[in-house]
């Protein structure tokens, strides 16, 4: 059975440079492969059957079932274009059953790291919970794979041999130079993480900052950072929800790497806050991860302002970015403009959101037994397959992160730099 597993195996696959290895100890493929696929248990057989594509690959691999050995990029490369779709041909489906036997057929439970959320779509408290799910892990386990910024937002690289904490000081130094920031003014950090931007802005251009996370954990680590900086008497880091801020205007506002969590149905909701926060001529940066246009348009047509909606209960929303939402920029900068701001600059920096991750992923390589004991095997397996996986679909295009500036113009007024220096 497991010479015949691995020869179906690298049938499906074809020529792609990586091994195979079944739970029999059987080998099929090249000596020298930078990677192997190791089914460790016939379970693998049965999530994949029982949800194909991204979803049963992914729980087989949280669970143990399947593994990496090698370069989790060169094999994630050979699987993306053979086990991508969400379904498996007939013909595919009586071979692995003849392999696995009927009982392959029968869903087993999905590791218990998979979310599940209740209530409202984005209520309150749901959103509250989708944080906690994600970022409520570990402060310590995402210093191991973040390192010492504690920055879990796209870096902005000068060249790829960059330090990943230089890189995530050009991008808080680039935002604060996009938001024009000077010594006195407010900002106000939406989705402040653990107060990096805050921090830096405070540190470096001499603002009064408020950050507000929906994180308890990220919270509580932001205000010991902020004490042990010194700049308690700048620097605010408040458990609160975007939607409850009352205490603007503010000179300017950034939101970086929070978008993704705000929803369709609230795009409207969220700029128009906004909007009431800043004061006249104003700036706002949102740094945002977005999805493609669609392909189905065509030349003359009007396309929609608002984008379809995403595809949902994939890996990434069950075990990552619960209730996580993409849109495309265009609608973003559509949806700016009608909630009463003005776009002056959009830039897409999904070339170093690769390189940002690929960091990440080796620093949660370099110290895998160190994250395993901080959040177990389970927990740390999915942030190195959806941080892997993520990486070639922002390098293959597939996904994108665009800074998106905008002014609240006060009776044609901007103060916006006639060239800007950035």
């Amino acid at each position: 059975m497991s010479t015949s597993l691995a020869s179906f195996v690298q049938d499906l696959l074809g020529d792609v440079p990586i091994a195979v290895e079944t739970y029999e100890g059987e080998r099929i493929g090249p000596a020298d492969a930078r990677a192997t696929l190791v089914f460790r248990s016939p379970d693998a057989l049965r999530r994949i059957l029982t949800a194909p594509g991204e979803l049963g690959l992914g729980r087989a691999y949280v669970a143990g079932d399947l593994d990496v050995e090698g370069d989790i990029f060169e094999a994630l490369a050979a699987l993306r274009s053979r086990f991508n779709k969400a379904s498996i041909p007939p013909r595919d489906i009586a071979r692995l059953v003849q392999l696995a036997g009927l009982d392959a057929l029968r869903p087993l439970a999905p590791p218990r790291e998979e979310a599940r959320l209740h209530g409202v779509r984005h209520s309150r408290d749901r959103d509250a919970a989708a944080i906690a799910h994600h970022y409520d892990v570990s402060n310590a386990f995402y210093r191991i794979v973040l390192g010492p910024s504690m920055t879990y937002s796209c870096a902005v690289w000068s060249t790829p041999e960059d330090t990943l904490e230089d890189a995530q000081a050009a991008k808080y130094e680039l935002i604060c130079r996009k938001l024009g920031l000077r010594e006195g003014m407010r900002l106000l950090d939406i989705g402040c993480g653990w107060g990096g931007m805050v921090m830096h802005a405070a540190r470096r251009h001499g603002v009064e900052a408020v950050g507000v996370t929906l994180s308890r954990e990220q919270a509580d680590w932001g205000r010991k950072a902020v004490a042990e900086a010194g700049l308690a008497d700048r620097v605010r880091i408040r458990e609160q929800d975007y939607r409850d801020v009352r205490d603007g205007p503010f000179d300017a506002i950034s939101s970086i790497g929070m978008f993704e969590h705000v929803g369709l149905r609230h795009l409207d909701l969220y700029f128009r806050g906004i909007v009431r926060l800043l004061r006249p001529e104003g700036r706002l940066l949102n740094h945002g991860i977005a999805r493609p246009a669609s392909r189905r348009a065509r030349p003359g047509r009007r396309p929609p302002v608002t984008p379809p909606r995403l595809r949902r209960r994939g890996f990434v929303d069950r075990y990552v970015f619960p209730d996580g939402e993409l849109h495309e920029v265009g609608s973003v900068v559509s949806t700016i403009g009608v909630a009463g701001l003005e776009v002056r600059h959009v830039e897409d920096l999904r070339e170093h959101y690769g390189l940002t991750l690929r960091s990440w992923v080796g620093n949660l390589e370099a110290n895998w037994d160190e994250a395993v004991a901080e959040v177990g095997g389970p927990r740390a397996r999915i942030w190195h397959l959806y941080m892997a996986a993520s990486a070639l679909g922002f390098e293959a295009g597939e996904t994108q992160v665009h800074q998106v500036l905008a002014v609240r113009s006060s009776a044609g007024r901007s103060r916006m730099p006639l060239r800007p220096d950035w």
